[in-house]
């Protein structure tokens, strides 16, 4: 696990470290960079968290190239997402 600090970071540790899932909060990003990551990173599963339920932005997330959505306060749901979609991405390849 890395902690990344800017989306050029992230995308320099997602290269580096060839990670298979990138956990993005939402509301910290824009739509804009969760598909920059979707498009530059394929295979690379992206969790976003959120606080707020709000089913637009994560209707608007996952059609920007999110995996899932999960509640920020929700570790559990979001580390079996991490490992759910990144077992999903492996058997496609």
């Amino acid at each position: 696990m890395h902690v990344a600090l800017s989306l050029d970071e992230l995308c320099i540790d997602l290269a580096r470290y060839r990670a298979d899932v990138a956990v993005l909060d939402i509301e910290a990003s824009n739509l804009a960079e969760v598909e920059r990551l979707h498009r530059e990173f394929p295979g690379v599963s992206i969790v976003c968290t959120h606080r707020v339920a709000d089913e637009e932005m994560w209707a608007a997330a996952l059609n920007a190239g999110a995996s899932d959505m999960c509640p920020a306060f929700d570790t559990q749901g979001i580390v079996q997402s991490a490992e759910r979609n990144a077992l999903l991405t492996h058997t496609a390849a």
